[in-house]
């Protein structure tokens, strides 16, 4: 996709080699390129590790009719040394299996983790979580639904999920943001744009 101001495309890259290191739950490549730079030339040979990863979807699931926020809660050991409380609040959201489209995603994700049925998807944005150190992309969406009996515990036994499902009305949902209970980018960008959009929900939904 050409984008405004655009200089560059991949006929300003040269891949020398690319590796496989490590393949678990993640996969991690070695690769070694040059690219041209800004001034015209072209960089030396540059090695970086890039974690490989599927696409991933996230689902802000919102309410219009209660005006409330659901979220769930769950461990994630990437702030283990930097919360007391590791047990985040989030979106719910997974990564796009083979065969999957985003919107099976998002309604698969919602039903595991939240067993809450998704009335409508409404496009959010897709952005890249960690450019430099990872392929992984985003896609965002808003899911429109019935709060009224949400709330347990959920999640699926194999793949070691204990999520709590928690629901905020719009008003603490952006409480917690501002005070900064609410701390990963894709739960932050949703939120944001809920504030941005909710008036025209409303409008469509009540």
């Amino acid at each position: 996709m050409s984008k405004i101001g655009s200089r560059f495309s991949f006929k300003d890259i040269k891949v020398l080699s690319r590796e496989s290191v490590f393949s678990r739950f993640l996969k991690v490549d070695i690769v070694q390129l040059k690219h041209k730079m800004f001034n015209g030339g072209w960089s030396p040979v540059i090695k970086r590790e890039v974690t490989v990863r599927e696409r991933a979807v996230g689902v802000l699931m919102f309410d219009p009719k209660r005006d409330e926020i659901v979220l769930v809660k769950q461990f994630r050991i990437g702030v283990m040394q930097d919360l007391e409380e590791p047990w985040i609040f989030e979106i719910v959201a997974g990564m796009v299996g083979d065969g999957e489209n985003f919107h099976e995603v998002a309604n698969r994700e919602a039903k595991e983790e939240s067993g809450c049925e998704i009335l409508d998807l409404i496009d959010i944005c897709e952005y890249y979580n960690s450019p430099g150190i990872s392929t992984e992309k985003v896609i965002l969406y808003c899911g429109i639904i019935d709060a009224e009996n949400a709330g347990g515990i959920h999640g699926l036994e194999k793949e070691h999920e204990d999520i709590e499902v928690i629901v905020l009305s719009y008003k603490d949902a952006l409480r917690y943001l501002e005070v900064g209970y609410i701390n990963n980018a894709m739960t932050i960008i949703a939120l944001q744009w809920l504030m941005l959009n909710k008036t025209a929900i409303i409008k469509d939904w009540v």
